[in-house]
């Protein structure tokens, strides 16, 4: 991985259902992701078993739902979801964009 990340240099990864992502930086015990919806994506509702994760909203807002509680988030606001606790979201605007943090790395996100 390159110590550097650069923005306009990096193509979005189109995953489908009007979700994109691009992987900004990792190690092996840290990830960074920028995470693209459209407006109404979903990102279904799951655990994960062994990484926590802090979600920054970075542009536009989601409705969230973090261990069985839903809130609204936008620009400037996150959810921690500790591993273990259900998480998911769903757009509220065009181009809401999310800086996913993970720890440890996502090695399932490097094998595509």
């Amino acid at each position: 991985m390159d110590a550097y990340f650069e923005n306009a240099a990096t193509p979005w990864e189109e995953l489908g259902d009007g979700i994109r992502r691009k992987i900004v930086g990792h190690t092996p015990e840290l990830m960074s992701v920028l995470v693209q919806f459209d407006k109404g994506a979903i990102g279904t509702p799951h655990a994960h078993d062994a990484h926590d994760q802090i979600a920054y909203c970075l542009s536009g807002s989601f409705e969230c739902e973090v261990a069985g509680i839903k809130r609204v988030i936008r620009a400037g606001d996150a959810f921690i979801a500790p591993r273990l606790h259900m998480h998911g979201v769903v757009a509220l605007e065009d181009k809401s964009t999310l800086l996913d943090q993970f720890s440890p790395r996502r090695d399932d996100y490097l094998s595509l």
